[in-house]
């Protein structure tokens, strides 16, 4: 487990590791920048750099964290990766399972593997689905989220990459929108992002505006925090407020 700079959550949690590239949000993706330097600093569990890997070794470490968290499950991979069997994302799921105490999220960019996943598996209570819609040509993967028996279901549109147009919310919990960071970080524009604002509050999602990135919204490239994450002058980061209780089993309540 590793404490991490996204706003949205509190801890990482990585049985797998590494991915590949399916649509344009993966473009500069911080995760293979960062496995490819971890890789070369002789970091055991980066022996294979961005290459899909099991870590069956680090799959009871949530057992041990006896203080609740929020958990991103695969920040540096996908668990609906093709590479990785449903056997192994069985063994996830009992982990999670088996620690109410914790919320883990669970984001993907295969929507389809998500929901082939679940159609003859129940979802833990405390894990929360979500999908990256990014572009327009993505917003599909929320047609195979909506319908999961997900506690919490949210999108991630980051990086937020174009307008995305109308879209069909019913069913989602919660919406992030963030811009790329990085040398070869892409420009959003704040229109972008004041549709999808507006867009959830009309249909009744919770709002999280998570930063700028490298491009500002006046269109200037510059330091990240400088940029900062304020959206007409406000900060808006609201998130699903869970009582961990309501997950807990009977030997855990005592």
């Amino acid at each position: 487990m590793k404490t991490t700079k996204i706003e949205w959550t509190d801890k990482t949690w990585n049985p797998v590791t590494g991915c590949s590239k399916i649509s344009a949000g993966c473009a500069n993706c911080y995760a293979e920048v960062m496995a490819r330097r971890l890789q070369a600093m002789g970091q055991e569990k980066y022996k294979n750099g961005f290459g899909v890997t099991l870590h069956y070794n680090v799959l009871c470490e949530p057992l041990h964290w006896k203080k609740p968290h929020t958990i991103f499950v695969c920040s540096m991979s996908d668990l609906f990766h093709d590479s990785v069997p449903f056997s192994f994302v069985d063994e996830v799921m009992n982990v999670i399972e088996s620690t109410p105490r914790h919320n883990y999220q669970i984001l993907t960019k295969r929507a389809e593997r998500m929901e082939q996943y679940f159609e003859s598996r129940r979802v833990p209570t405390n894990a929360w689905l979500g999908v990256t819609v990014d572009v327009r040509n993505s917003k599909s993967r929320i047609d195979h989220l909506r319908n999961l028996d997900a506690t919490i279901k949210f999108l991630s549109c980051e990086p937020l990459l174009e307008d995305l147009g109308e879209m069909n919310l019913h069913g989602i919990d919660w919406a992030i929108v963030g811009g790329e960071s990085g040398l070869k970080a892409r420009p959003m524009k704040e229109e972008w992002v004041l549709s999808i604002m507006r867009q959830v509050e009309e249909q009744n999602l919770l709002f999280f505006f998570k930063q700028w990135g490298t491009w500002g919204s006046d269109g200037i490239k510059r330091n990240k925090k400088l940029n900062g994450k304020r959206l007409n002058g406000q900060i808006y980061q609201s998130m699903p407020s869970i009582d961990v209780s309501l997950n807990l089993g009977i030997n855990e309540i005592r």
